[in-house]
């Protein structure tokens, strides 16, 4: 790009790409593209699929993308509302990428009470084999645009100004955001974490950081959360189903909403948790926050949110988590604080007796 080369992206990890690398003149095309750059999808898991190992290019899996714009053809057509439609994706969301094939997606709508969504989707594919698939209609237009041609590239090299933003940079760079609070060195991103695991009210601080976000976009015009979500739902949906924005913690304001209710006491139970966290990478080899087990950080999850599993989803998302999974992903860190506090309260309790 910097010599000129135009350089195109669409439909897949080339949307993302190009959404993360369009300050440095990467040219994006197609919904999905649009999707990414707005915000409103964050990572490569809304893209992926299954591919045969003998080197076929066929998906063999839906993608999240391709879900949700089937499920809004089917609320166009009348065949499902919006509160069903977005159970629908919530759990086809939940079937891992690779397994989640066209019987997948037929068990999971005859479990979900939507066999006529079932029954119109299969009309629809036997009729038209490329129905609902957004990536092929993005590579399609990405394609078309290349062949007839596309506006010259500047051959400048990108300005100085120019800030280099991926989801992997701001994921390391979140991590890497550190504060002294109350003569503690804490990480802001434990302390986020926490809060949204263990303060029972984070979903109101949530729904004021995307009303803020909503009010101060990074480009576009403000607008009050209501109305942004009427113009994307006709707001049938909470907002925090409808949009993920992804959070820069090196930002004041962002750090100052999202820490608004944190007390003393917790960052003194964030500080307890790093350590416990460091202590079992020192003491027990091999150790990382990857291999706590993902059954263990959902029962604790779970226990402390007195959250049925099937209400699981909808509690994380409420806590902008986004994900069951994502949920599990965060909370990891904090595993080996808890059950050492655990650990502690019943060798308290047993030497009372």
């Amino acid at each position: 790009m910097g010599r000129g080369v135009r350089v195109v992206g669409a439909a897949s990890i080339g949307a993302l790409r190009a959404a993360e690398l369009a300050p440095f003149g990467m040219t994006g095309i197609g919904s999905i593209f649009d999707a990414y750059a707005r915000g409103e999808i964050d990572g490569d898991d809304e893209v992926a699929v299954g591919q045969a190992p003998d080197g076929a290019w066929d998906a063999l899996t839906w993608p999240v993308v391709n879900v949700r714009y089937v499920l809004e053809l089917a609320q166009v057509a009348g065949v499902l509302d919006a509160e069903r439609a977005a159970g629908l994706l919530v759990a086809l969301r939940a079937v891992y990428y690779p397994q989640r094939t066209t019987a997948a997606v037929r068990a999971v709508c005859r479990r979900q009470g939507e066999t006529e969504f079932a029954g119109w989707l299969a009309e629809r594919r036997a009729s038209d084999r490329h129905f609902g698939d957004l990536k092929r209609a993005d590579a399609l237009a990405a394609v078309r645009a290349a062949l007839e041609g596309l506006a010259p590239q500047s051959a400048d090299q990108p300005s100085a100004s120019a800030v280099w933003e991926t989801t992997h940079f701001r994921r390391w760079s979140n991590a890497a955001v550190r504060a002294r609070v109350d003569g503690l060195e804490l990480s802001t991103e434990d302390r986020v974490v926490y809060q949204q695991v263990f303060n029972p009210a984070f979903g109101q601080t949530w729904a004021a950081y995307l009303e803020h976000r909503s009010r101060h976009p990074a480009h576009g015009p403000g607008l009050p959360l209501t109305a942004r979500l009427a113009q994307v739902t006709g707001g049938d949906l909470p907002a925090h189903r409808v949009f993920h924005p992804a959070v820069d913690l090196r930002d004041e304001a962002t750090v100052t909403l999202l820490l608004a209710n944190e007390t003393p006491r917790d960052r003194h139970t964030v500080a307890r948790y790093a350590e416990a966290l460091a202590l079992a990478r020192r003491t027990r080899p091999g150790f990382s926050v990857e291999a706590v087990r993902d059954d263990l950080t959902r029962r604790v999850l779970l226990e402390l949110w007195q959250c049925l599993p099937e209400r699981f989803d909808a509690e994380t998302s409420a806590r902008g988590l986004v994900s069951g999974a994502r949920a599990v992903e965060a909370a990891k860190r904090l595993i080996p604080g808890v059950l050492a506090e655990k650990s502690e309260r019943t060798e308290a309790a047993s030497g009372a007796r």
